[in-house]
């Protein structure tokens, strides 16, 4: 599996391809043909609760505005690992979010990070959860606002939205402009078989080939009925296969979002 967001330079459980750095690629200004792969441009406030999480100025990852003061993330964009194989928060001030806007380069508000907050139990892919406090509130409006976790348990077989700012393909260039999609909910039984990863933890979601999330995208939302149900993790060896995409479900970590955050 890969990563899709920042650069991975450690060994991963099962890690095939390595996520490539996004802090020195970025799509030519003018340039809006890029997409989630598969994917097609967002109308304006189209997902108002989308944010860029940018790492010393430049995108990173995505993530979902829960407040005005909190933003759901991936552990692993927030993170380093040290020798002895634990993880310790990047610092904050490197972070800013962009909100209010489909544009990667300009528009909206950017707001800095007061504190990164990550699952005490993230480690291989697992428990890939953070939250960020945001150093002033945010002013919603119809182009930023925040989504709801979800209110059930994530059915099979469903459709799912993706959205985020990730490459159009494996090595490919970033879009300017937010892209989105639509994958499939599969039980945990058929990503089991797919991919070895049939956790409760995660969301597997599914799609026909040159199609689904790919570097940069990691922390962005996956939404089912107006909820983020996941939060965009990995994918197995390389973007657009047929293998299904890992997302960590955030029913199982509401509790824990919940206890982290001011809702």
């Amino acid at each position: 599996m890969a990563r899709i967001g920042v650069l991975a330079t450690r060994c991963c459980l099962l890690v095939l391809v390595l996520a490539l750095s996004l802090a020195t690629v970025q799509s030519a200004p003018g340039n809006g043909y890029g997409r989630v792969v598969g994917g097609e441009d967002a109308t304006k406030a189209q997902f108002p609760h989308q944010i860029s999480l940018r790492n010393a100025n430049s995108h990173s990852c995505g993530g979902s505005i829960l407040s005005k003061n909190y933003i759901l993330t991936a552990a692993h964009c927030v993170t380093s690992e040290q020798e002895d194989g634990s993880f310790v928060a990047i610092a904050a001030d490197r972070f800013t979010i962009r909100a209010g806007s489909n544009d990667r380069f300009s528009g909206g508000v950017l707001v800095n990070v007061a504190e990164v907050i990550f699952h005490e139990g993230y480690m291989n892919l697992r428990n890939d959860v953070a939250v960020l406090r945001l150093e002033t509130p945010l002013i919603f409006s119809t182009s930023i606002q925040p989504i709801s976790l979800p209110s059930a348990q994530t059915p099979d077989d469903a459709d799912i939205i993706i959205s985020g700012w990730g490459r159009i393909k494996a090595g490919g260039d970033l879009p300017r402009y937010l892209q989105f999609n639509t994958l499939k909910s599969i039980s945990l039984e058929k990503c089991d078989e797919l991919i070895g990863w049939g956790l409760e933890m995660e969301l597997c979601l599914i799609h026909e080939a040159d199609n689904g999330v790919c570097h940069g995208d990691s922390g962005g939302p996956a939404i089912y009925n107006n909820e983020v149900v996941g939060i965009a993790g990995f994918v197995w060896g390389t973007c657009g296969t047929t293998y299904p995409d890992g997302y960590s479900r955030v029913w199982y970590h509401k509790e824990w979002i919940i206890q982290h955050t001011d809702l």
